[in-house]
């Protein structure tokens, strides 16, 4: 017999009475066996791959968003801290308050909230979290005081804090294993996005809106966007292997069959069986005993390889990216010394943001590299090649310091394009991939969370140091030293090395 090859399943279907008897009967798989089940045509030869379903495109989409927002309002504070700064009257601790608070909610609430995706499930933080961002979002937006800026800072850091393990663990446990990598980090791509979107519509504004309360407008810009995101996670799939891990056997397979609901109907049945690590250990801890785990037999490991690497990366990405206008505006002389009016300070901040437009470009370069390299060469090289990329970037910057006109503008750009280039290629991707990985299940959201903190340690210090470092040390010595923090990074991942690349989430949390 011939299989039937469906249009809008675009997979062979098998017509033999067999094959229905077997459907109606099918044999227990875990949730991860059915997501990357594959089918077969008639002489026995196995279909590489079979199609995402629109559920599974419908979760990609929407786990876009909470990283396009964190790169939007994270480095649009960059276009709009000079405004804030004018508006608020700050000093340099002040300003770095303002650089620091929201990388500061991302640390608490990684773990804080993050880690709540192990107790409450992953689509219901998918939701909170968004709902908590637009709230800060309009308040932060009408914000009448400095102190109440940083708290609303704050709480929309908490919320994007929460979305890198949620986000993380919609898309890996919905999503079949060979495609794990480019889908999460294509996600994770957006970061950049939003990066580059960030600093153009602070630009716009800027050059449309010639008044210090101009930073609001670009704030509020974020704001419906966010409310459709809202809605559209209300109508996702859950994760089946948190649900298969917490007991509830039933439900697992009710959303499962919606995230695989096909035309024509792939699979009809299914019956799922506990994964080998669920069989093994059926203990789920909670609360701070969950969070002793993290650092128990090979979860240390795990736990080591997914937060020292990208602490360090963050040390440098986030100081970059933060401070790249107003680096590239002090180093090239492009801007008016002591400015004295509104007028002096928009011009300012309009030549800067120019400039960081251009290298944020190689972000969004960087991680379509990222996207096409990290099923096929691998995590770890990847994040390995990407650190010490990273270094040669910085001493390029670090160099052009002793140099003046022309050969320092050159050195500089091209030391922080390759600088963006290898970190979303490598370090800046590769550890947000890695920490959702390397977990088993049951910890899989507060592993993630606990890494993703810790690295926002890393960040808070750069954004909150960088702008007195400056200033007392100097751009090169500041750049000479990241290059060191880039090096280590490459050295402690090459140690502790896991490599996760095409194996299956229930084989690496076995």
């Amino acid at each position: 017999m011939i299989p039937i090859r469906q249009r809008d399943g675009d997979f062979p279907v098998s017509t033999t009475s067999e094959a229905s008897m077997q459907a109606d009967s099918p044999a227990a798989k875990t949730v991860q066996g059915y997501i990357d089940e594959t089918p077969v045509w008639q002489d026995g030869t196995n279909v590489p791959s079979a199609p995402m379903t629109r559920m599974q495109w419908w979760i990609w989409v929407l786990a876009t968003a909470g990283k396009f927002f964190e790169g939007l309002v994270v480095f649009m504070t960059g276009v709009a801290l000079p405004l804030i700064v004018s508006e608020f009257g700050l000093s340099a601790a002040e300003k770095g308050v303002v650089g620091a608070a929201t990388l500061a909610g991302i640390l608490f609430g990684a773990s804080a909230l993050g880690g709540l995706a192990d107790t409450f499930g992953r689509k219901h933080m998918f939701i909170v979290e968004m709902v908590i961002f637009v709230v800060f979002l309009a308040a932060l937006s009408v914000s009448p005081s400095y102190p109440l800026l940083v708290v609303f800072l704050f709480g929309m850091g908490l919320a994007l804090g929460c979305d890198y393990p949620t986000a993380h663990l919609m898309i890996s446990e919905s999503i079949p294993s060979r495609s794990r990598g480019r889908l999460v980090l294509s996600a994770f791509g957006f970061q950049a996005v939003g990066a580059l979107a960030g600093t153009a519509i602070g630009y716009l504004i800027l050059a449309n809106l010639q008044d210090v309360t101009a930073w609001r407008w670009m704030y509020a810009t974020a704001i419906i966007p966010a409310i459709l995101v809202i809605i559209g996670r209300f109508t996702i799939a859950g994760s089946s292997h948190w649900l298969l891990e917490r007991g509830r056997t039933e439900r697992a397979e009710t959303e499962l069959k919606r995230l695989l609901q096909r035309r024509p109907e792939y699979p009809k049945k299914i019956r799922l069986s506990a994964p080998a690590e669920r069989q093994q250990s059926a203990s789920r801890q909670g609360g701070l005993r969950g969070y002793r785990e993290l650092f128990t037999g090979r979860n240390r490991r795990a736990t080591i390889l997914a937060s020292l690497p990208w602490f360090l990366q963050d040390l440098g990405t986030y100081g970059i990216g933060i401070f790249t206008p107003t680096i590239l505006a002090a180093a090239l002389g492009h801007q008016t010394a002591n400015p004295h009016n509104i007028t002096a300070i928009i011009q300012n901040d309009i030549l800067a943001a120019k400039g960081a437009a251009l290298i944020d470009i190689l972000l969004i370069v960087g991680i379509i590299a990222a996207v096409l390299l990290a099923d096929r060469v691998g995590r770890i090289r990847l994040q390995v090649i990407g650190f010490v990329g990273c270094a040669i970037g910085l001493a390029l910057a670090a160099f052009s310091q002793s140099f003046s006109g022309p050969m320092q503008m050159t050195l500089l750009v091209m030391g922080f394009m390759l600088f963006n280039f290898m970190t979303n290629m490598g370090p800046n991707a590769q550890t947000y991939l890695i920490a959702g990985e390397v977990f088993p299940t049951r910890l899989r959201g507060r592993g993630a969370g606990f890494a993703a903190s810790f690295a926002k340690i890393g960040a808070v210090l750069t954004a909150f140091l960088f702008p007195m470092l400056l200033a007392k040390i100097g751009t090169q010595t500041l750049l000479i030293i990241l290059v060191g923090t880039s090096l280590l990074g490459a050295l402690i991942t090459a140690w502790f090395r896991i490599e996760t690349t095409g194996k299956n989430l229930e084989e690496i949390g076995g």
